[in-house]
């Protein structure tokens, strides 16, 4: 494979989550091993491990259990990011851990995933934790949600049982907002279905998890109909070849820009036209999201870091008061009437917390409107208030412009991340 067809490979970007004894490490393992994305020395390392444990087989969860014993020297892991490929795509994988105190690291490594993948111990079924899992992958609206069933060769590989734990998760994310879900049956032990076809399972006509891994289409996941450009940086080189060059820098959040393209920079809401978009490779047509480009402007109008360049006909709703969905990252509650840090794409400003509407309970998904005191972990609708106004859409139109988070000033801790809402 030539190193620029590898360049130009998708990249799928997948979370992982299960609760603690549900074999995420072993699946893990399994598909780094059976892939063939792991090093010898590695290889070695676990084998010798394992045998020294006196095990029969290699312990494929001690490849991403090196972070464990972190985690219990006190060194805190909250997301380990993997990565690996195959002939057919690239793949980073956010490993997120089980336990209900790391709901924030899951919204953290979701944030920008293509795909949730969750474990399910065919024993078990749909348990609280499976609740929670796919309620914030709902909340943080992951396009695709694969559900592993594992652990099946503990069920003599039982059609019955798998399909009552499909049900069960069916009737439970009927109420959330999943747009695709798929099944897989799968012993990530012995490694059914996770690279490699089972035969012990006949009756399942659906491909592998790798294979749906490779195969799920995620070209549409962006949003290409809303054009959304926060400008990160101007580029004005001290040249006399570039002397009078003056280009806005940053990632596309959304929509096709073209040359000549009539556009609007916020908040200034000047009109003009693309004169050009720039690449590390040399001027482009289009360009579309997720790139990163250049852009300059037929007018010299004053465009700075946070300034958002959009469609004249089609533009993001701009407001200071905005209401959205938030997890609460931090050991502290909020402090009254304290001032934050907000950042929002490229842009940031002040703000504060106005009011909380109401907590959600994750596991029923009912409301709680009494009790509006926020503790770590805690998931609830605020509303903020903040010094200059933001150019957002709703999550649901557009993650990037969607979303945003809290600082606080005096720690300069993220304390809060949140989903702005329709």
């Amino acid at each position: 494979m030539s190193s620029n067809s590898y360049l130009d490979m998708e990249l799928l970007r997948f979370t992982t989550a299960g609760s603690v004894d549900d074999g995420k490490s072993t699946l893990i393992g399994r598909l780094l091993f059976d892939s063939k994305s792991i090093f010898e020395d590695q290889l070695e390392a676990v084998a010798k491990t394992s045998d020294r444990k006196g095990l029969d087989h290699v312990e494929l969860a001690l490849l991403t259990d090196g972070l464990r014993d972190e985690r219990e020297q006190g060194i805190t892991i909250d997301v380990a990011y993997r990565y690996f490929a195959t002939p057919k795509r690239k793949f980073i994988i956010a490993d997120t851990p089980g336990h209900i105190q790391y709901t924030r690291n899951m919204v953290t490594g979701a944030s920008t995933a293509n795909l949730a993948l969750i474990l399910v111990d065919v024993r078990n079924g749909v348990i609280e934790q499976t609740c929670r899992h796919s309620f914030i992958a709902s909340l943080l609206q992951i396009p695709h949600i694969v559900v592993c069933i594992n652990k099946m060769d503990l069920v003599d590989y039982s059609e019955e049982a798998y399909n009552k734990v499909v049900d069960e998760f069916k009737e439970f994310s009927a109420k959330l907002d999943v747009k695709d879900v798929r099944f897989v049956p799968i012993s990530a032990l012995h490694g059914d279905n996770v690279v490699n076809e089972s035969e012990h399972t006949p009756w399942y006509k659906g491909g592998t998890l790798l294979n749906t891994l490779e195969t799920i289409h995620i070209g549409s996941d962006h949003n290409h109909i809303d054009c959304r450009f926060p400008v990160q940086t101007v580029i004005r080189p001290h040249s006399d070849e570039y002397h009078d060059y003056r280009g806005y820098a940053g990632r596309i959040a959304g929509g096709i820009y073209k040359k000549g393209d009539e556009v609007t920079v916020l908040p200034s809401g000047f009109q003009t036209k693309i004169k050009s978009i720039d690449t590390l490779d040399g001027e482009i047509e289009e360009a579309f999201a997720p790139m990163s480009v250049t852009m300059t402007l037929e007018d010299d109008i004053d465009v700075s870091r946070g300034d958002m360049i959009v469609r004249t006909n089609n533009q993001p709703e701009v407001a200071q008061d905005v209401e959205f969905m938030m997890c609460w990252l931090n050991n502290n509650p909020p402090r009254d009437r304290a001032k934050y840090i907000v950042r929002h794409t490229s842009n940031e400003a002040r703000a504060m917390i106005k009011e909380v509407n109401y907590k959600m309970d994750i596991n029923t998904l009912h409301r709680i409107e009494d009790d509006k005191t926020l503790k770590m972990n805690d998931i609830a609708r605020v509303k903020i208030r903040t010094t200059n106004p933001l150019f957002f859409d709703s999550y649901r139109r557009n993650r990037m412009t969607g979303s945003l988070i809290l600082i606080d000033e005096a720690t300069n801790e993220t304390v809060a991340a949140g989903m702005i809402i329709d």
